[in-house]
């Protein structure tokens, strides 16, 4: 009987593959067996030839669809032993440990299946899940992945499910959240003084509060999330008004119908055909959508904006939920704003008590916090603008090999960790804001998780260069050597190191701030080279902000920053504008900015948009929501400063004051302006640097119509264009690009 030894790589462990290739090989009578070795699974295989080639053919064709196999090796065993069956061996002890953890899994068809049907056993089981499916990162303790290390220990299995759990042919074979109505967590519905712990009487309960249109609060699978009625505008607007949320986009989450999930999605929304690939996708994220124009959803969800963030249930407590309410529900972050995502019951309750009415808690701990990812279209692709449950912790390859392990800690906002050795890159789902002490206490046990999950004990830490920055104060406090990156350089390593490029780049790094090299606050840069090598070449008109950091919250002095820099009256914005002038014209508490996020501020102030903010980005988003996309662009002049090539911002202000052009036309001709001076200037730099290719990074390349523009023009004039795909743009990029520049600086790219 042939024998054939398989190498099966990609990502094929954690994932139900070896329990999958076990029924697979039955099913076409192989005998022999398989087993997981060193980040790959080994197979013996023994079968007539066609009947080995269709087994082959199946392995990659037919897997589970977390798997992601590739066959690395196929080689005769002529010197096999002879297998009448087929088994699931141990690991080889021989190997040393490859480990990839996995993130939070979605429920599968075959579970919700299951937990429809009246005859099953876990009929309306909230916490139904097997192999392909269920909590990973935010259950697991310590690895081994097995029950005892993972927060299912204080739920003994029941014999059924222990016999499921030990049953090789079945899909629940070593699945280590497998639980069931008799012996698994179960759900607690409180409010105010009544509590239901019967699972399906407190099922009934949530949903009657919602349709009564009370808020509760629900914990999931990496958190909780506050819920209420996505097409009442009374019960957003409470809910905005108790959160002290009032204009944030809110997300909302539709029930799965129809056959590819998003048949009621649909009646409010018009998702791309990507965009409803990804929201159908394992990692199960929140998508921006457009609305349609006859939506019925409440207008309260996302004021003066056209695009909803949609996702789908992907818990099958949320599918309970949402089947039995029959109807779109909002489905935001159970946090107070800016910190991470509430995991526990008590604190929940305490903290989320004058939000919500109502909790639905139950008894399975989450050990660490995952907030849901959060992707937009752009040029046609869908990019990530928050990696977190689904897709995080997320494992890169590495254009380098490094020589000792790394843990890299992002930047203040929209913060992220990255853990680096060898060839290896693990970025953590996103933690948020350092403002807050239980964010730094996230952001703490994130970066010691990371580094006792994969094993890898970091020797050295990275952080950025700014020393006010939460995590540049705690990497400083740890007593490992640290580096520092410069902002912006991280954020054209993260673009470079993605791609894998090759030879010097040109990379626009705009953002709303980030420390630069020569004190001043950075934020509408073109850095030329490749990582460890960038050299500051282009940048816009710098001016002034009063007040500092208070600008991005408070766009109107942003607006007073650009016309006072070149001498024009301004409107009156605030009561002690003159005593602000003065202060200004004396540099008191005025630091020099060149941020492109803060030019996008002052147009918002300045057409009447918005003037206060409540949240970060609020002017610039309206401002692209109403902008057309074929306006005519203001010339832009292009000024040589101490050999960095300035885009002058100036003409653009007569057209912002201009109240006889429409809003809308001045927003698209501000849109429009900015990316043919990118091209400009581009071409411009061409002329005296060698580069054939240009990315655009940094969280103001969120904005899809400045990124569609800029891109298309840069193509027009012979560039290659390079967008991040599997990182954000923004700063939850950092981390990753960190590590690129410090490696950078040791040894350099690998060719």
């Amino acid at each position: 009987m042939p024998s054939l030894r398989l190498i099966i790589g990609g990502h094929v462990q954690g994932v139900g593959f070896r329990p999958f290739v076990y029924r697979l090989a039955r099913s076409h009578g192989i005998g022999g067996w398989v087993r997981n070795r060193s980040g790959v699974v080994e197979i013996l295989a023994q079968g007539e030839p066609a009947v080995l080639d269709a087994f082959i053919a199946a392995l990659i064709d037919q897997a589970p669809p977390l798997a992601q196999p590739a066959l690395l090796h196929r080689m005769e065993a002529a010197d096999a032993s002879p297998h009448s069956g087929f088994a699931i061996l141990p690991s080889d002890a021989g190997d040393p440990p490859q480990i990839h953890v996995p993130p939070d899994y979605f429920a599968c068809a075959d579970c919700l299946g299951e937990m429809r049907d009246p005859q099953d056993r876990r009929y309306r089981y909230p916490f139904i899940n097997c192999t392909q499916c269920g909590p990973r990162y935010t259950l697991i303790a310590r690895l081994p992945y097995d029950r005892p290390n993972t927060s299912m220990a204080g739920f003994p299995l029941c014999p059924a499910c222990r016999a499921e759990y030990e049953n090789p042919a079945d899909r629940r074979f070593h699945a280590e959240p497998i639980a069931c109505p008799q012996c698994g967590p179960q759900l607690e519905f409180v409010h105010e003084a009544d509590t239901i712990t019967d699972n399906e009487a407190a099922l009934r309960a949530t949903v009657s509060a919602l349709r009564a249109g009370a808020i509760v609060a629900v914990k999931g699978v990496g958190g909780y999330h506050l819920l209420c009625d996505a097409s009442s505008d009374a019960a957003v607007q409470r809910l905005r008004s108790r959160k002290q949320r009032p204009h944030k986009p809110l997300a909302v989450m539709f029930p799965q119908q129809g056959r590819d999930g998003l048949d009621l999605l649909r009646t409010q929304l018009e998702p791309t055909a990507d965009e409803a690939a990804l929201l159908g996708s394992p990692q199960r994220p929140i998508v921006l959508c457009r609305r349609r124009a006859d939506s019925t959803l409440a207008p309260a969800l996302a004021p003066g904006l056209d695009e909803i963030g949609a996702l789908l249930p992907y818990a099958p407590l949320h599918h309970l939920l949402l089947d039995d309410f029959g109807g779109p529900l909002v489905a935001t972050s159970g946090n107070i704003s800016g910190e991470p995502v509430l995991t526990d019951n008590g604190e929940a309750a305490r903290r989320l008590a004058g939000i919500a009415d109502a909790f639905l808690h139950h008894d399975r701990p989450i050990l660490r916090p995952a907030d849901d990812p959060v992707w937009r279209s752009s040029r046609g692709t869908p990019r990530p603008l928050r990696l977190g449950r689904g897709n995080a912790p997320l494992e890169l390859p590495l254009p380098l090999r490094l020589d000792a392990p790394l843990l890299a800690v992002g930047g203040h906002m929209k913060n992220s960790l990255a853990l680096a050795w060898e060839d290896r890159i693990v970025i953590s789902p996103h933690i948020g804001d350092l403002d807050a002490p239980r964010a730094l206490a996230v952001f703490a046990q994130v970066a010691a998780d990371l580094q006792q999950l994969y094993g890898v004990q970091a020797q050295r830490l990275v952080c950025d260069t700014h020393p006010g920055y939460a995590s540049s104060r705690w990497a400083r406090q740890s007593g490992l050597p640290v580096q520092a990156v410069q902002h912006h350089h991280a954020h054209a390593g993260a673009l470079y190191g993605e791609h894998a490029g090759r030879g010097d780049w040109l990379v626009f790094t705009w953002d709303g701030t980030g420390l630069g090299s020569d004190g001043t606050l950075w934020g509408g840069e073109a850095l030329c080279g490749r990582p460890g090598h960038w050299q500051r070449v282009g940048s816009l008109r710098p001016f002034h902000l009063p007040g500092g950091d208070r600008a991005g919250r408070e766009p109107w002095r942003a607006a007073l920053a650009l016309l006072w820099e070149c001498g024009k009256e301004a409107p009156d914005f605030h009561p002690d504008q003159a005593l602000l002038q003065h202060a200004w014209q004396q540099r008191l508490n005025t630091p020099q900015s060149s941020a492109a996020g803060r030019l996008f501020d002052a147009a918002a102030a300045l057409t009447g948009l918005c003037r206060q903010a409540s949240f970060e980005g609020q002017g610039p988003m309206l401002l692209e929501a109403i902008a057309p996309g074929d306006a005519t662009p203001v010339t832009l002049p292009l000024y040589d400063d101490s050999g960095v090539l300035r885009i002058d911002w100036t003409p653009l202000l007569p057209m912002l004051r201009d109240d006889a052009l429409p809003t809308a036309v001045r927003a698209g001709i501000f849109h429009a302006s900015l990316a043919a001076a990118i091209a400009a200037q581009a071409q411009a730099l061409r002329r005296s640097h060698d580069f054939t290719t240009v990315a655009l990074g940094g969280g103001v390349f969120q904005n899809r119509l400045l990124t569609e523009l800029a891109a298309a023009a840069l193509e027009a004039v012979g560039f290659t264009v390079r967008l991040a795909t599997r990182l954000p743009c923004n700063d939850g990029g950092l981390c990753y690009g960190q590590v690129i520049e410090a490696a950078a600086h040791d040894q350099g790219l690998t060719a």
